[in-house]
């Protein structure tokens, strides 16, 4: 589709989804030259990059925009982000997904706004080779049918004028558009109370170090950060944290806290990835997660408490089709909701105060709090080495005189070494 056909149509009312950089300053004011009444919303999502949330309406207003408004995301991201965390959801790399579960929170967020504005049409600023432009359209197909997606960025119009992201900088220097400077314009960042995505830019040279040139946005390089530990506790309720240090935390603040905590020691910061996108296609990115990271770890920790290893599979099935489903835009659908209704009665078991030690970027597992609290713990005594516990080493016998008889068979018929021979 492209911007003339829209025209054609009398669809010249367009509702964006901007976040207030490069490309959303760039689109609407490109939309605007070409005849669109504009309105822009942008969700806040707790951007740790963005220090008064506001200005972005001014700066949509100062592009083309005849309305732009700030509506609230943080608690639904929170709770999305929650189920990340549960469902212990990462992606190639060690990424949190936190950029692929703010999409569908800012479709969600956007989705009351339409009606008002006569309009039927969304606007992305999301490239034609990315996942993004994948979740903006999933996410508002499968929540409100009759909207559709207008993505300036697979208009050959629009690409005849910005073949990439230079053009774009030319373009907003050159009508005083309130963008960075070109000079601070080196990479593109996505960021949200979840986490921090660099991309693009002179990222995309992997033969070049991005430490040189990167400025983390929600903590310290862990090789700059303070050169003394640090020990947090961190409560879960049924999965649900509760209490950092023992004081109570609504869920937002549980992510601000310990972002800003995890920050400083380095935590979550500076993982690198070149991932498989959705198309096909690779891409080199820089992500930022402290709070992330200091809650999957100390979920992790009462997960290998609570789960044996027939339930250990299960969630680790669970954990990879929720993790695939996110970061390829499928949050909303039916398969993403049957794997979190199976996951609902894991979360019911993790319940429990672990003990962390931080320190230059790493999370330790230092202690748990009041085991014999911990309801559904299958950890007891029977593993000692002490005399301890209800097992009798000698019924170990049986069981592996069951397990050789096999072992037996397999080197009297299929002798192993004959598999591992040269040809």
């Amino acid at each position: 589709m492209n911007y003339k056909e829209l025209i054609k149509n009398n669809n010249i009312n367009l509702i964006g989804a901007v976040s207030g950089g490069l490309d959303s300053c760039t689109i609407t004011s490109w939309l605007k030259e070409k005849g669109f009444n504009l309105k822009c919303i942008t969700v806040d999502l707790g951007q740790p990059d963005e220090e008064n949330i506001d200005a972005v309406a001014e700066r949509m207003k100062a592009c083309g925009a005849s309305e732009a408004l700030i509506v609230s995301g943080l608690e639904k991201l929170a709770q999305f982000g929650l189920k990340v965390i549960q469902s212990q959801s990462k992606y190639e790399g060690g990424y949190w997904n936190t950029t692929g579960i703010a999409r569908p929170v800012t479709v969600a967020c956007m989705l009351d706004h339409f009606e008002s504005f006569n309009s039927t049409f969304l606007f992305h600023g999301a490239t034609g080779r990315g996942n993004d432009q994948v979740r903006f359209e999933l996410a508002t197909k499968m929540l409100e049918p009759n909207i559709n997606v207008y993505a300036p960025w697979r208009d050959h119009y629009f690409l005849s004028d910005f073949p990439g992201r230079a053009e774009m900088i030319d373009y907003c220097e050159d009508k005083k558009l309130p963008i960075k400077p070109k000079s601070e314009s080196r990479y593109s960042t996505d960021a949200n109370l979840l986490g921090l995505t660099h991309e693009a830019g002179d990222l995309e040279n992997i033969e070049e170090s991005p430490y040189d040139f990167v400025e983390p946005g929600m903590g310290k390089w862990p090789w700059e950060s303070q050169d003394k530990e640090e020990l947090v506790s961190l409560t879960w309720n049924e999965g649900v944290p509760t209490h950092i240090n023992g004081d109570p935390y609504s869920l937002v603040d549980i992510f601000k806290v310990l972002n800003e905590l995890g920050g400083n020691h380095g935590i979550g910061i500076g993982i690198h990835a070149v991932e498989n996108r959705f198309l096909g296609i690779k891409s080199r990115g820089i992500y930022e997660s402290p709070s992330m990271e200091l809650l999957g770890e100390s979920y992790e920790y009462l997960l290998q408490l609570v789960l044996d290893r027939r339930l250990r599979d299960y969630f680790s099935n669970i954990s990879s089709t929720i993790s695939r489903q996110i970061y390829e835009g499928f949050w909303f659908d039916t398969t993403t909701n049957v794997a979190l209704a199976g996951l609902s009665k894991i979360t019911k078991l993790v319940s429990g105060t672990i003990i962390l030690r931080l320190y230059k970027g790493k999370v330790y597992f230092e202690k748990i709090e009041k085991l014999d609290q911990i309801q559904h713990s299958l950890y007891t005594d029977d593993s000692s080495m002490e005399n301890l516990g209800e097992f009798n080493h000698e019924d170990s016998q049986g069981f592996l005189n069951i397990l050789g008889l096999n072992a037996k068979n397999l080197g009297e018929k299929h002798n192993p070494s004959n598999f591992n021979s040269e040809n």
